[in-house]
């Protein structure tokens, strides 16, 4: 295996990329780029949605949104950015992104719910991108995420988790949502489970 390229050179990479696309190209098609692994560079998503570089932390929000479009979960369970010249791993704590706002809908098929993720994508909740609730090990705390595309996923933050809360609807004593026509399971009502 090859050293690494350092940090510069994927940026360039990605610059080059970007001029040869052109801003209309917003996700470049990272499922049909199979380059060589090249290694581990020190990048990291932490679970508050930071990300980070050989433990130095990346600020400038355009180079975070420029990364997170060659991002991707390959059939392996591992995170890499990936170019078409090389693949490097990428350490993941929780999820790939932040889901920080919500929106209601009403469309065709009901009401869709619209997430928002810390670096731009928006996501319309369904059976493409579906949304689930886990519960943290340690605090029973609800988890929620959603799909946001191809295996990377968004962890919904607490407020506009609130606000999913509120619009959904008892089926038993579990909470419901439906998006584009699809219920989602929010969990049972707090206080009743066992």
């Amino acid at each position: 295996m090859s050293d690494p390229r350092p940090l510069a050179d994927l940026l360039a990479e990605l610059m080059r990329l970007q001029g040869q696309h052109g801003r209309e190209l917003a996700l470049p098609p990272v499922e049909k780029w199979n380059p060589v692994h090249c290694g581990d560079i020190g990048m990291e998503i932490r679970a508050d949605g930071s990300w980070w570089h050989e433990k130095v932390r990346i600020t400038r929000q355009p180079m975070i949104d420029l990364f997170s479009t060659i991002l991707r979960k390959d059939e392996d369970g591992q995170t890499y950015l990936v170019t078409p010249g090389e693949k490097v791993f990428v350490h993941v704590a929780d999820a790939h992104f932040l889901g920080t706002r919500v929106d209601q809908l009403d469309t065709s098929l009901g009401p869709s719910i619209v997430v928002t993720t810390n670096v731009g994508d928006q996501v319309v909740v369904g059976p493409n991108n579906p949304l689930w609730v886990e519960h943290d090990p340690k605090t029973g705390e609800p988890r929620p995420y959603v799909r946001v595309r191809g295996r990377l996923n968004a962890r919904i933050l607490r407020a506009p988790f609130y606000e999913l809360v509120e619009w959904a609807h008892l089926e038993g004593e579990r909470l419901s949502l439906t998006s584009q026509g699809a219920p989602f399971d929010l969990g049972l009502v707090e206080g009743k489970e066992g």
